[in-house]
């Protein structure tokens, strides 16, 4: 008896990374100085074959260690590996590049009272925001209103038997493994909560705009993988957002090359001008009807030229899926951070 009391106090922290060097330090001293009050924890770091001594500085952090030998290694299967090596009754993910709130777990536990809520998360910012504009505006792509949601990102607090009820994460999935379980667990009645309070600092690591490509390109192979599996079911998932992606890149492409092509037939700039005053105007819009994420105007502006112009790659990473997909081949792990 006094055994199955101290496990239902019992937090499990998973974290999974691979080469994250001083990111990792970082991550695993915050779980170390959270707040403890009320509930025991226990912490399991799943390392997918790092060639840096994150297992080593796992240990010296006081987590116990798995080291992943895949072929094909996804955040999935470290997640999986983690909480199905742990005990607590509530198991936080966390990745490697992020560092805990003190207070997140110890505020949030409650919420675990109501019996439909499966998963609370809180919010997720970016811990270097100024060293690049790319992690300048991206910071706000982790801004969500809080209240019951479709989704959680990868780091979120779990109610160990909705883990168990649905066998966790699918692990062939290289990106979108979150929104394709919370697919799943909200079809069975549970609920997903967004909470108005810190969560992680995050470091993004995005300063040369090939890793924004990579990055962008890999959401948009989630956005067609995802959006196909539940493509023939009741409960379609990610469709209309991988239909309208193609809609807006093809757009985005196309214009500015009949704009271009109007401007060498007529010999005047007029046409390329009108086109920029328009993509212009469509960016601020985007930014006006995001002013409840931020009071950072230049921060805005470059997210509503963001939203636009992330259509594209988004689309080749729908077009990659596709094309695998037709030849039978599956995509390797997309890394788009310098070790």
């Amino acid at each position: 008896m006094e055994d199955s009391i101290r496990e239902s106090q019992r937090v499990s922290v998973v974290v999974i990374g691979r080469n994250e060097g001083a990111r990792l330090e970082r991550c695993l001293a915050s779980v170390a100085a959270m707040d403890k009050a009320g509930f025991d924890v226990e912490t399991i770091y799943v390392d997918s074959a790092s060639t840096d001594a994150s297992v080593a500085m796992a240990r010296t952090h006081g987590a116990t260690p798995i080291v992943l030998h895949s072929l094909r290694p996804t955040a999935a299967q470290g997640r999986n590996a983690g909480w199905q090596a742990s005990s607590g009754e509530f198991v936080l993910f966390l990745d490697g590049d992020t560092i805990l709130d003190p207070r997140f777990v110890a505020e949030s536990l409650a919420e675990f009272a109501d019996p439909t809520v499966a998963i609370v998360w809180g919010h997720r910012r970016e811990t270097f925001q100024t060293r690049s504009i790319y992690n300048r505006v991206l910071d706000l792509d982790w801004i969500y209103p809080p209240g019951y949601v479709a989704f959680c990102g990868g780091d979120a607090l779990f109610r160990r038997s909705v883990l168990e009820e649905t066998n966790g994460f699918d692990a062939t999935l290289i990106a979108g493994e979150e929104p394709e379980l919370c697919r799943r667990i909200t079809a069975n009645g549970m609920r997903i909560l967004h909470l108005d309070r810190p969560m992680t600092g995050h470091d993004l690591a995005v300063t040369r705009l090939s890793q924004y490509w990579l990055r962008a390109t890999r959401a948009g192979h989630a956005f067609a993988e995802v959006s196909g599996r539940f493509a023939r079911t009741p409960n379609p998932f990610w469709r209309a957002e991988s239909r309208r992606n193609v809609t807006r890149a093809g757009i985005v492409m196309l214009l500015p090359l009949l704009a271009l092509a109007a401007s060498i037939a007529t010999r005047s700039f007029w046409p390329v001008v009108v086109f920029l005053i328009l993509f212009a105007a469509l960016a601020l819009r985007t930014a006006w009807k995001a002013r409840w994420k931020s009071t950072d105007r230049v921060a805005l502006a470059l997210y509503g030229v963001h939203s636009h112009l992330q259509q594209i790659p988004i689309f080749f990473g729908q077009l990659r899926y596709w094309r695998n997909q037709r030849a039978g081949r599956r995509a390797p792990l997309v890394e788009y951070k310098q070790p």
